[in-house]
């Protein structure tokens, strides 16, 4: 009785690997005959500190899902027993890791990749190894950002020095002004006060009589009486 499961899975693994392939910065396409399953293994383990999967692959599985991802020029590099380096991160240092690797393990050889909707051929993978990390380049710009910044701060300040110097030579070319006058003084307070307090009269009016106030009398005691002086 025939059963369709051999077919499920292999749509099932194209689908998978249509997934790994949409969700990568970069592939990394390897041949990997002569290598062990061990050594396989350490290649795994070092691409990963890296954020890469290593993985082996039948042609005809990957040829497909790569078609069906939209890459129509993956066939060229899929070609004897085939293991795809699947980037998610810094595709140079994942290339440098493939590279590294391959120097201890011969029997591992790059055979090609793709990056950014372009095939590259296996020379240009070796040649993205030999480039600088995302890391170092990042510090390289952030420096030369740097400099840069000091570079315009610098020109800011000389050229608001030399503006400062031109503004103060005209300043001198300039006549010199008039000196104000002199203010005059301005009346204490206590002046004003006392002259607004005093009542403003008429020198040609008779004052009142009325208007005087009249003496204080000084009451005193009554004298003791002298009827009584001389009496016994």
């Amino acid at each position: 009785m025939p059963t369709h499961e051999p077919n499920t899975r292999k749509v099932e693994r194209v689908a998978e690997l249509k997934v790994r392939i949409e969700g990568s910065d970069a592939l990394l396409l390897t041949e990997y005959r002569g290598l062990t399953v061990s050594e396989i293994s350490e290649l795994r383990r070092s691409l990963a500190e890296g954020g890469t999967s290593f993985a082996v692959v039948k042609n005809t599985l990957m040829r497909r899902a790569a078609q069906d991802a939209g890459i129509e020029d993956l066939d060229t590099l899929l070609d004897g027993p085939s293991a795809v380096a699947f980037v998610e991160g810094d595709p140079v240092a994942a290339a440098k890791s493939v590279v590294d690797v391959s120097k201890k393990f011969p029997s591992l050889i790059l055979k090609g990749g793709y990056m950014d909707g372009k095939l590259l051929s296996a020379d240009d993978a070796k040649a993205l190894a030999s480039l600088e990390s995302r890391e170092a380049m990042l510090s390289k710009i952030a420096g030369l950002m740097k400099s840069e910044m000091s570079k315009a701060a610098a020109l800011f300040v000389g050229a608001q020095s030399k503006f400062l110097s031109v503004l103060e030579a005209y300043k001198d070319t300039l006549p010199a002004a008039a000196e104000p006058a002199a203010e005059e003084p301005v009346a204490s307070a206590e002046a004003t006060e006392a002259t607004t307090d005093e009542p403003i009269t008429d020198p040609a009016e008779p004052v009142s009589a009325e208007a005087e106030p009249a003496p204080a009398t000084v009451e005193t005691a009554d004298a003791p009486s002298d009827d009584h002086e001389g009496e016994s």
